[in-house]
């Protein structure tokens, strides 16, 4: 099978080579992160570590790019369906199919230029932005949920975590009251969302600020992000808390213990 090659000449001659050296993680291979897998493919990112210890099934059928009837009745794990994605477009490209939590695999995830997380839960975010913290890798966060109200709203967020720059903490993501309360509060859509579309416009943005990471094409700046989604508005703009954040250090990720890898070895 003959691999796809894109050139994409305003990304700058060398595009295609940053593209098929990097690796990225995806951690959550659910609605978000399957976008970001196939998005990835076309891209022709070259190297992929993918995190999920699920497999596919018919409640989550509808919001998995890449998902067949087929994958829900034999319950293929969703590393599986992101592969085969990826494996589709660029028959090059090497993936590390990780059907565990991605806590299991630190060798792994820091092995990542960039991850992705697609992760449902605060406490879970806070952990994956503290190992990669601990890497110096940039963390791009997706997410999105169903508000119930009369009637219904979406909302969502693209957040980046850079080392050295404003944390999620530091930009109110994450807050204490929020860990305490996530398992209150998710689902209230129900455990069938049609959500596909909003899935969509979140990795769609994610994506665009890791290539402006990795080949800028316009003179913005790469650095931390904090942009949220209107989903009944169907709008995208840049929170204020980000600029109030960058007014200030980072107090949440400063010592010994807080940063850098405990695993390297000079």
């Amino acid at each position: 099978m003959k691999t796809i090659h894109i050139r994409q000449s305003f990304l700058g001659e060398r595009s295609h080579e940053l593209f098929t050296g990097v690796r990225i993680g995806v951690v959550g291979l659910g609605g978000g992160g399957s976008h970001i897998a196939q998005q990835s493919a076309y891209l022709g990112i070259g190297h992929f570590a993918f995190f999920d210890p699920d497999f596919l099934d018919f409640p989550n059928l509808n919001r998995t790019v890449g998902a067949t009837l087929a994958d829900a009745n034999a319950k293929t794990p969703k590393v599986a369906v992101a592969e085969r994605v990826v494996k589709s477009v660029n028959s090059d490209a090497e993936v590390w199919a990780i059907q565990t939590e991605w806590q299991k695999d630190f060798d792994s995830l820091r092995a990542c230029d960039a991850v992705f997380g697609c992760l449902d839960g605060f406490s879970q975010r806070a952990q994956l932005e503290e190992s990669c913290r601990r890497a110096m890798i940039p963390l791009i966060d997706i997410g999105m949920d169903v508000h119930k109200g009369d009637p219904y709203s979406i909302s969502g967020q693209v957040v980046v975590s850079m080392p050295g720059l404003p944390c999620f903490r530091c930009v109110g993501f994450i807050r204490a009251k929020d860990l305490d309360e996530e398992g209150r509060r998710y689902g209230v859509a129900g455990g069938n969302p049609q959500v596909v579309w909003s899935n969509g416009v979140l990795a769609s943005t994610a994506m665009g600020i890791f290539v402006q990471m990795l080949a800028p094409w316009c003179p913005i700046r790469s650095g931390s992000r904090f942009i949220g989604y209107d989903g009944d508005g169907f709008t995208l703009e840049h929170d204020s808390r980000l600029t109030v954040a960058s007014q200030t250090q980072c107090t949440h990720f400063t010592s010994i213990s807080d940063l850098g890898d405990p695993f390297w070895n000079p």
